[in-house]
């Protein structure tokens, strides 16, 4: 078969490189010794179980490999446990196939950084990249090989816990996102010890769920996925990511793990990847309650449709046997997932030396170093956003008293946010710490906690997981407020934190209410009452509706869940050692009524006026206008910046040809700051209804106060490039607007034609 597959790509010209040539010859020989069984084998991966440090022959996992029965591993953790396990594989197993191993690796390994949301919105792709580096750099000196990241579902409903291990609401930022991870985990040699096989998840549409309930059920039309929602899985597998991971949910009536149009047809034949895919946690058994039929079914349906490894389910492992006799797939089939397997181990260098990842020493010199949490406070510092900041009361000043007052003011554990499965947590730098260190003995800092996260102790109980406890107080809600308001009046500024724990977004923590707690705007009115200026720093895995807080608070800075250093990065903040230059990668409502909301969104046939709150007969809303509360790409600076002098190359632009679009940027303010400049455009008349506006592109530059740059924009033919309703990649003669600015609310504009 495969003098067949070298003659086809011989005739289509298709170059294979010499380690591609070797690569196929050695595992054809390899599977050419392999029994059935140890094939099935190759595509199982389990979780690892209870192994601890000296005990993993004697796992319930260990049996298993030893027949070859196992593929891989994940939720393992330490170079000296897996070369225990590894051990096992290549001492007793017939074969001595090696495993692979794989950790959910989300936003950092023990060095902890912003969780994704708050990553993308330091609209860095850099920062982004070396975010990466510094996690595959931890975590293959502990022993992993695979992580399952990037998380690139594009999502537009704040209710979706998930939303947080995104990167918003924009495919092409997302899409610039997912390439920067990629290429941060892989790096440009997989077989380097301090790389790892990237795995792009969810693919594919897992980040739009009806009624924002996580696993639940997704319909939209192909041409809004392959123009709104396909493109930053594209752009990972134009990366070369490794792996991919299917999603829980359906495409088309058919779930993800069992569907041939999106894992092969598209995936493989369209998009050309050529690595493995894997499921998500016991996907395929849960396509039984889908109603696609039993465990055998559905495991043959997902072998067919291009899946190669089952994650947890043992669907494969103990069903295609029976399948294959049954004649319900092929040997052909099996041996193709197979080979994909030992291809990403061949990759990872992992049968030249299986122990690679294995040097017990590493980890000693190169995991939570203080070079690695120094990068992790940059970092985080610039993925806050300011959302407001009345009458300049931030940055604050070094001296007199600062009361520090909250929920999460003294929270290590919570710092680091969702899925941080590696984090040592109380190692983590908490606010008050953050602050205390910051400001030393020039200032006085006074702490009092004034309300728990939640008022209802069985909510505060379901959030209080994964070693990320809220800390709740006994003590009655008034008696807590009681307190905080007297700390409050011996100081002179007030910053109250705020918002949702750690474990309120995340996997399976979807919220219908997405405002801030009601306990807690209790407390901000007792702090406002003093009439002491207010910070309100939120802590946050999704936009909250904080309508009233914005009404009523002077200052409020988003951030996020800041990782391993929140504390120290917080605090250089609030104290202007770092300016804020944070933007919105996602759009905050009003309320959640508005849900889902987002800034490139189509018009309708009845649109509301520019500048109208509400007219009849229009598409609006009767209590609440169409505005968003803060919308995409916002976020505000300590300085000002001013935007003028939009000019465009040409008044047209042809194919071939290029369109430079420059604009200038002026710090007027008294501080020094960076600031995002941002590039949307707009296709004024198509075959197909287009976007309101679109981000095409972006520039991130660093102004002194006074300084003036001009920023410049490079727009060709393919930028303008869209599906059509035939799901062809075109672009159409025509009308453009181009509009840049500030945010996606606050631009410059101009006009070209595509001739």
């Amino acid at each position: 078969m495969k003098k067949y597959l070298f003659a086809l790509l011989f005739l289509t010209g298709v170059q294979l490189s010499a380690q591609d040539v070797r690569m196929d010859a050695f595992i054809t020989e390899l599977m050419g010794k392999m029994t059935l069984e140890e094939k099935l084998g190759q595509l199982n991966l389990p979780a690892s179980g209870d192994i601890t440090t000296g005990t993993a022959s004697s796992s319930n996992i260990a049996e298993k490999i030893k027949e070859g029965k196992v593929g891989g591993l994940f939720n393992i953790k330490s170079a000296e446990k897996i070369r225990d396990v590894q051990k096992i594989a290549m001492e007793q197993s017939r074969l001595k196939i090696p495993l692979i191993f794989g950790m959910d690796v989300i936003h950092g390994y023990q060095t902890m950084f912003p969780i994704p949301l708050g990553m993308s919105c330091s609209w860095d792709m850099e920062l982004m990249e070396r975010s990466a580096r510094i996690a595959a750099q931890e975590a293959s000196a502990d022993g992993i090989n695979w992580t399952f990241s990037p998380m690139v579902d594009i999502s537009r409903d704040p209710r979706w816990g998930r939303v947080s291990e995104g990167s918003g609401e924009d495919p092409y930022l997302g899409s610039q996102i997912a390439k920067a991870m990629v290429k941060g985990y892989q790096g440009d040699d997989l077989r380097k010890n301090n790389t790892i096989m990237a795995c792009v998840k969810h693919f594919a549409l897992y980040g739009a769920p009806e009624a924002g309930r996580d696993y639940n059920t997704t319909d939209m039309s192909r041409i809004r996925m392959y123009n709104e929602y396909f493109p930053p899985y594209k752009a990972a597998v134009e990366a070369g990511v490794g792996s991919v991971m299917t999603s829980f949910n359906e495409i088309d009536g058919i779930p993800a793990t069992a569907n041939k149009w999106l894992m092969t047809d598209l995936l493989r034949k369209d998009w050309g990847f050529n690595g493995f895919v894997v499921t998500d946690y016991t996907a395929i058994l849960e396509m039984v309650d889908h109603g696609l039929g039993n465990l055998k079914d559905v495991s043959a349906l997902a072998l067919k449709a291009g899946t190669d490894m089952d994650m947890v389910a043992d669907g494969f492992l103990n069903t295609l046997k029976e399948s294959l006799e049954e004649g319900k797939v092929t040997q052909q089939e099996i041996d193709q997932a197979v080979r994909r397997i030992l291809e990403a181990k061949y990759k990872l260098g992992l049968f030249e030396d299986p122990y690679r990842y294995c040097d017990l020493n590493r980890a000693k010199t190169e995991v939570f170093t203080p070079e690695n949490r120094r990068k992790a406070r940059e970092i985080a510092a610039q993925t806050f956003v300011l959302l407001k900041n009345d009458k300049q009361t931030l940055p604050l000043q070094e001296k007199g008293t600062i009361a520090l007052i909250g929920p999460l003011a003294d929270n290590r554990e919570n710092m680091p946010g969702t899925w941080s499965v590696a984090a040592d947590f109380p190692k983590s730098v908490s606010l008050l710490d953050g602050m205390k260190k910051a400001v030393g003995n020039r200032a006085k800092i006074v702490y009092a906690k004034g309300t728990n996260v939640v008022s209802d102790p069985q909510l505060d109980a379901r959030i209080s997981i994964f070693g990320k406890p809220t800390k709740w107080d006994n003590r009655p809600q008034k008696e807590m407020i009681a307190e905080a308001v007297a700390v409050a009046r011996k100081a002179d500024v007030i910053v109250a934190a705020v918002g949702e724990s750690a474990e309120m977004s995340g996997e399976a923590s979807s919220r219908s209410d997405i405002n801030l707690p009601e306990n807690q705007r209790e407390l901000l009115e007792a702090l406002l009452a003093t009439g002491k200026p207010v910070v309100m720093v939120m802590f946050t895995g999704r936009p909250l509706s904080i309508s009233w807080e914005k009404a009523h608070v002077p200052a409020i800075l988003n951030v996020w869940f800041a990782g391993t250093e929140a504390g120290d990065a917080i605090a250089d903040v609030l104290l202007g050692k770092v300016n804020p230059s944070g933007k919105l990668s996602t759009t905050f409502p009003q309320n959640v009524g508005q849900v889902p909301l987002y800034y490139n969104h189509k018009n309708t046939g009845r649109p509301l006026p520019d500048g109208t709150w509400f007219q009849k007969f229009r598409s609006n809303y009767l209590d609440v206008s169409n505005d968003p509360l803060f919308p995409f790409g916002f976020g505000l600076s300590y300085t000002t910046f001013d935007y003028k002098n939009l000019k465009l190359s040409d008044s047209g632009l042809t194919a071939g040809g290029k369109l430079t679009v420059s604009v200038e940027v002026t710090n007027s303010g008294n501080y020094d700051g960076a600031e995002v400049v941002q590039l949307y455009l707009r296709d004024m008349v198509g075959s197909v209804t287009r976007p309101v506006k679109e981000l095409k592109g972006f520039r991130k530059v660093f102004l002194k106060k006074g300084e003036t740059r001009t920023v410049e924009f490079t727009l060709t033919e393919n930028d303008l490039r869209f599906y059509n309703s035939d799901l062809q990649f075109v672009s159409e003669p025509g009308d453009f607007r181009v509009f840049v600015g500030t945010s996606s609310a606050n631009t410059l504009e101009a006009g070209f034609v595509l001739k």
